[in-house]
């Protein structure tokens, strides 16, 4: 036997030492990126409806409110219904009955759909980290129930190290079924309700956005950013036709916190 051998085995060598130290340090890192992979379940998606519901209770107000504007533009409450039901986007719906005539100008509403719904593209793209885990399949479909409301929940959620890639959609099934049933009583009942600003309706979507951007913010961090937009959006809708503000808004707090977190 040779005498250079140790009956306890073979010593580690550098390598091997600084492999190990490597994943000791990864093992360490928190973050979407390497936490575990989330799973579609069915349990996900109802975490996100009920997490969701006091919100929706909320939307609900604002589909009133869309609800009584279509029937006033002229839209049917099957009309009223179908539009809630497929588009799903709040701004842009409102702003759709107010340039709404016959005949229907299609450019005017696609173009100006087009552009205020630019920012799901920024809002998408900030869930990838749950995505890149999805089939297509489950990514587009929690895309088409994403909201803003319920995308700043699943935000939260992704934040927290949670897993459940189906909050999205369970979230905005819940989005998507109190602000079709509000768009229906809305539109049933638009002749009765004649000013829905007296009942504080149009304020409600608002609330509900400050409501949600209290558990977005991060402290300091966030301070930078969320001034960014608020200067560019505010400038956008002095100096700008249209909806642009929102796209500029969004494009210039993202790229100060690309910046700062370069």
């Amino acid at each position: 036997m040779d005498d250079s051998q140790s009956d306890d085995g073979p010593v580690p060598t550098e390598r091997s030492a600084s492999a190990e130290s490597t994943v000791s340090a990864e093992s360490t890192v928190s973050g979407p990126d390497t936490d575990d992979p989330p799973s579609f379940s069915l349990a996900g998606v109802r975490d996100g409806f009920r997490a969701c519901v006091p919100i929706a209770l909320g939307v609900a107000g604002y589909g009133v409110v869309f609800g009584v504007l279509a029937r006033r533009a002229g839209l049917s409450t099957a009309e009223a219904t179908l539009m809630s039901a497929t588009v799903l986007a709040g701004a842009a719906q409102v702003i759709a009955v107010g340039i709404w005539e016959y005949p229907i100008p299609v450019v005017a509403l696609v173009v100006t759909t087009f552009v205020v719904n630019l920012r799901y593209a920024l809002m998408g793209a900030s869930l990838r980290p749950w995505f890149r885990h999805l089939s297509p399949r489950e990514t587009y479909g929690s895309l088409f129930f994403m909201a803003d409301e319920n995308w700043a929940l699943t935000m939260a959620e992704l934040r927290s190290g949670g897993t459940q890639g189906a909050f999205l959609l369970g979230s905005g099934l819940a989005i998507w079924t109190f602000w079709v049933a509000s768009t229906i009583l809305g539109a049933t009942v638009g002749g009765v309700v004649e000013d829905p600003a007296r009942w504080g309706f149009d304020f409600v979507l608002t609330a509900v956005f400050l409501v949600l951007a209290v558990t977005l913010w991060e402290g300091k961090r966030s301070f930078a950013p969320w001034i960014t937009a608020a200067a560019v959006a505010l400038a956008g809708a002095r100096f700008l036709p249209g909806e642009w503000y929102i796209l500029l808004g969004g494009l210039a707090a993202s790229a100060v916190a690309v910046i700062r977190r370069d």
